[in-house]
């Protein structure tokens, strides 16, 4: 992918709506070693040309590497991923074209820090799949909540970046 832009139709919330292509994505999660990161890799591998990047709302996990379940389902499909667990920052919402949560509660957590002219960058990771549409945290789950989650995410980035 280039970093020109280029216009492309979507539907969120049932509006279409003309977006410039991203040359940037911010995934966030609650505490960014599961779902997020997962995100992150798998952009990473398909648009290499893009900035990407995964962060938490809460600072649970701040350092750490993402959960070996999520390795796991990277490594099988194999994508490396050697992140770190971050906060989200202020700064993000200026630094990328798109912040991507993947649930409705890091949703409005995300819009309640977001500065309001900046807030059209906020959307839900599973919108252009379905109104509201949640990628459900498989952390205390098992293995199968991380293979529904990548299948998910694999579609939803393919939506928004493809």
């Amino acid at each position: 992918m280039t970093g020109g832009v280029r216009a492309r139709a979507r539907v969120a919330r049932g509006i279409a709506k003309a977006m410039p292509a991203p040359t940037s994505v911010l995934f966030v999660c609650l505490g960014n070693i599961c779902r997020s990161p997962m995100a992150d890799a798998i952009a990473r591998h398909r648009y290499p040309d893009l900035r990407v990047e995964s962060a938490g709302t809460a600072a649970y996990h701040e350092g750490e590497t993402a959960d070996p379940r999520t390795l796991d389902v990277l490594q099988r499909h194999g994508i490396p991923y050697d992140g770190r667990a971050r906060k989200v920052r202020p700064s993000d919402f200026e630094d990328f074209d798109l912040v991507l949560a993947m649930d409705v509660s890091n949703l409005m957590n995300l819009r309640r820090i977001c500065p309001e002219p900046l807030r059209d960058k906020v959307h839900l990771v599973l919108e252009p799949m379905g109104a509201e549409r949640e990628v459900d945290d498989p952390y205390y789950g098992g293995k199968d909540g991380f293979d529904i989650a990548f299948r998910e995410l694999d579609e939803a980035i393919g939506h928004w970046l493809g």
